[in-house]
């Protein structure tokens, strides 16, 4: 890969900060964009703006094929079964809530459980922890051990006849572990018990093939795939989204309503209520054919390399301490320098034109485990360098006197 050709891509690179190159290591949170993305979303509002499934008319009877065209992209990209297990949401946090609303009111009553993993992001613990309090079920929790391991044994002594679904991420936004969800899914599957996988940090830096995983559910945002913000998706299984009800009522998930009853669309409609974000769909199509454009297996070599450079000279920083340390890791590295707190140390290396992430990262659980208030988070893509990794580690170098 030429590097230097992907960055020219992405315009918001080409910029400095406080009189210092932008270096971007804020990759968890969001990424970039490139052209492409930035060009369809201008071209949806300047040629095509209109809404979708109901027009006669040009206009939305263009957006609407492009619109389900992105729609079989995505299933193509993830190899689901059918485009109709294809929900178009407004990112992860709502494709999980969706899940855990609708599928609480099928399946899921007083005495279940539920169980998460200790190193979930919020997104993927309070909407259980909401649907257990409104049910009466329990919530059950995966430990972890220091080096950011889920404890696949204690796993298994979880299960029991109450266990109703498993809800655990891909990839950990704080500790960058690779979880092992296919050998989490066939164990729960084992105790036929579906499997929800929080997919958005994994979604940019690795194939994911949702048939040969066997989950039932997959969530990830667009913004983290350098698409849009507003958009995410939910994959479902076809035959349990069929038995779960809608999420929200409105327009498009209906199919007949009167003042007695209302039938409901046929998947993936039923849980697509009201205008959907038309433009920010078709900027994922965009983002999709950048990654397929530089292959995700590419991106995926390349961004390991990054992390193992990276790692080795943070290690070299006397003081730094590295939290997640899983022989399997993605392009994610949280550390302290010291006892300094976090915002002090991003505060800085801002001023040295370095974006990182400070604070608990939305794994407040994660924090508690390790009894510290949060972590400095350096977060690598495709359009990162190894300059860049050696322009932050002079930076913490310069920096670190002033913290210890």
């Amino acid at each position: 890969m030429d590097i230097s050709n992907i960055r020219q891509l992405f315009p918001i690179l080409d910029q400095k900060v406080y009189g210092k190159p932008l270096v971007y290591f804020d990759n968890a949170a969001t990424t970039q964009k490139p052209q492409s993305v930035i060009d369809t979303l201008c071209r949806y509002y300047t040629t095509l703006n209109s809404n979708i499934h109901r027009g006669a008319h040009y206009l939305a009877a263009q957006a609407t094929d492009e619109y389900e065209q992105t729609r079989r992209k995505v299933q193509a990209f993830i190899n689901a079964r059918h485009s109709r297990e294809i929900v178009f949401t407004r990112g992860t946090t709502e494709s999980i809530n969706l899940v855990a609303s609708s599928f609480a009111e099928q399946f899921i009553g007083n005495g279940d459980e539920v169980i998460v993993s200790a190193m979930e992001h919020h997104s993927n613990i309070v909407p259980w922890q909401l649907v257990c309090e409104r049910k009466g079920a329990r919530l059950r929790v995966i430990p972890f051990s220091d080096e950011g391991i889920l404890d696949i044994k204690a796993l298994e002594g979880l299960f029991n006849e109450h266990t109703r679904i498993v809800a655990v991420n891909h990839v950990s936004n704080t500790l960058g572990t690779v979880n092992p969800i296919a050998e989490i899914i066939e164990m729960a599957h084992s105790h036929n018990v579906p499997v929800l996988i929080d997919g958005a940090q994994a979604i940019s830096h690795r194939k994911v093939d949702v048939q040969k995983l066997g989950c039932d559910f997959y969530c990830f945002s667009g913004h983290k795939m350098y698409g849009p913000m507003g958009v995410g998706v939910m994959y479902g299984r076809e035959e349990l989204l069929e038995q779960m009800p809608p999420y929200q009522g409105g327009g498009e998930m209906i199919k007949d309503v009167t003042f007695e009853r209302t039938t409901y669309n046929e998947l993936p409609f039923k849980f697509e209520a009201g205008t959907p974000a038309v433009g920010d769909v078709l900027g994922l199509s965009a983002a999709i054919d950048f990654i397929n454009s530089i292959g995700i297996e590419n991106i995926a070599a390349y961004e390991e390399e990054l992390t193992e450079y990276a790692t080795s000279q943070l290690l070299k920083i006397e003081g730094l301490r590295i939290f997640g340390t899983a022989p399997e890791k993605t392009s994610v590295i949280s550390f302290l320098i010291g006892n300094a707190h976090p915002y002090d140390t991003g505060t800085l290396l801002d001023k040295l034109g370095i974006a990182v992430r400070t604070g608990h990262h939305c794994t407040q659980p994660i924090m508690d485990r390790y009894g510290i208030p949060g972590t400095v988070r350096a977060s690598f893509a495709v359009y990162n360098t190894r300059e860049e990794i050696d322009t932050l580690i002079a930076a913490i170098n310069r920096i670190a006197p002033m913290l210890l």
